[in-house]
């Protein structure tokens, strides 16, 4: 006669009682959080787009978990942290993501999609599937403004996702000092929205890729707004006269790009006399510190324009600016490439060019908060697909804090604060033949701002289907 032992936990005595713990509490969940995204979600319409940009080849007969519930619940997943599709094979039974995703938190039946589910998915992927995606991901960037504003900021940035394998189109990149991918991330520079993302192999792009994807990048946005600035912003890898000359065609489009030194005797030498300049400054601005018994000033920075001109710049209509700083560690000059005539070098670095470091965070919260890099699976559309499940999540949770976490202590928090404050909350979850009910404890330190995150949701519109 077969026998089984009770799972159970021991812990040290408390007040001369014993402590177990076992795992039969029920239906209980420590993700709340799912909820709370979903009721984004739905209001958002991206997943709603993210399903139509893919081509169900499945039998429709034969499918259990439609496409909208598939990419509902792993970007949910995402969105709260799990990174692994494999986590699916547990969170598949969860309650609340059940509940998220549309289904009955209870009954066994309605249970969600495995691993190999989402294994068979992303290996059925096809390159159309993938161009539509990020094609999706634009457009649903579009129909976030009401109306068209007057000035965008598309921030290009390549960021790189290191792989420990042997995955399709993985490649060395010397300056990485690894294999990995090259996505490229796109951003709208003044609000933080994502607009679209690109799985790239390792290496570093030419200029006519580069040029290709802003060229349809353009043309998609002049779609929607004809009459919108736009500032194609970006590091030296997009200092490319193929690129800048796809924004000169635009009359209502200007770049800032930053712009290598390049050869000792090139661009340099023309910050040589402001250089000098700056160490002169910041010598004596030190000596008259240290004498006066003063805070030692740190740097010193002065702006000028270089009369320069590559070869294959020629029938541009370009700037170089360039910054000659000297701090206590040396020189630090900078140059940056532009085609904005009516601003000072000052001004275009300052106020234009250097924002762009907050690209930055936004890439830390897609890889770090949302795991945007975990491209470990050996087919190259599978990893774009992964990717854009962790975009989708980034966008979810962009919404969420710009609408109901609006003027909230979580405003302004990245993904992995919002996810351990508000979503990782323990739930019980009973469901009646006409409600289902949750239980969360009594002492729960973010009460009142549950309290007031539904309250918004509430006075948020639903859209309607199709």
């Amino acid at each position: 006669m077969a026998q089984h032992t009770q799972e159970s936990l021991r812990f040290l005595p408390v007040n001369g009682k014993t402590v177990r713990a076992d795992f039969n509490g029920g239906e209980l969940s420590s993700d709340f959080g799912a909820l709370l995204l979903r009721e984004t979600a739905l209001r958002s319409g991206l997943i709603s787009r993210l399903v139509k940009a893919i081509l169900d080849k499945r039998h429709q007969s034969y499918v259990d978990h439609p496409m909208q519930d598939l990419l509902m619940q792993r970007v949910l997943q995402m969105a709260c942290g799990y990174q692994d599709a494999n986590d699916s094979n547990h969170l598949r039974k969860d309650p609340m993501f059940k509940l998220a995703v549309g289904r009955s938190p209870i009954n066994a039946k309605a249970h969600l999609a495995s691993a190999s589910t989402f294994t068979r998915l992303g290996k059925g992927l096809s390159r159309r599937d993938i161009y539509n995606l990020a094609y999706a991901f634009a457009e649903h960037f579009l129909g976030s403004y009401k109306k068209p504003p007057k000035l965008i900021v598309v921030d290009l940035d390549h960021t790189a996702t290191l792989t420990h394998g042997a995955q399709q189109y993985s490649l060395f990149n010397t300056k990485y000092g690894n294999t990995c991918y090259l996505p490229l991330m796109i951003f709208e520079g003044l609000s933080g929205k994502l607009i679209t993302a690109i799985l790239r192999p390792g290496k570093t792009p030419s200029g006519q890729e580069n040029a290709a994807i802003v060229k349809r990048l353009m043309e998609l946005i002049r779609q929607s707004w004809p009459k919108t600035h736009l500032i194609i912003r970006g590091d030296s890898h997009f200092a490319q006269p193929e690129l800048m000359r796809v924004v000169e065609q635009d009359k209502a489009a200007d770049y800032v790009l930053g712009k290598g030194a390049g050869h000792p005797t090139a661009l340099r030498p023309m910050s040589d006399k402001d250089m000098a300049e700056a160490r002169r400054c910041l010598k004596e601005r030190t000596a008259h510190a240290r004498s006066n018994k003063l805070p030692i000033p740190h740097r010193v920075r002065l702006y000028g324009e270089a009369q320069y001109q590559a070869k294959s710049w020629k029938g541009l209509n370009t700037r170089v600016i360039y910054k000659a700083e000297v701090n206590q560690m040396g020189d630090n000059p900078r140059f940056v490439v532009t085609s904005i005539k009516n601003a000072s070098a000052r001004c275009i670095y300052e106020q234009f060019y250097c924002p762009r470091g907050q690209d930055e965070n936004f890439i830390k919260f897609l890889k770090n908060d949302l795991s945007c890099d975990r491209t470990s699976d050996m087919s190259f559309r599978a990893n774009a697909l992964r990717m854009y499940y962790a975009c989708a999540a980034y966008v979810l949770h962009y919404e969420m804090r710009t609408t109901v976490l609006k003027d909230t202590e979580l405003q302004k928090a990245q993904p992995s604060t919002v996810i351990a404050k508000l979503f990782k909350i323990a739930v019980k979850v009973v469901e009646y033949k006409d409600r289902v009910k949750l239980h969360l404890p009594s002492s729960n330190p973010m009460k009142a701002l549950l309290k007031r995150v539904t309250e918004a949701f509430s006075a948020l519109p639903v859209p309607k289907p199709g």
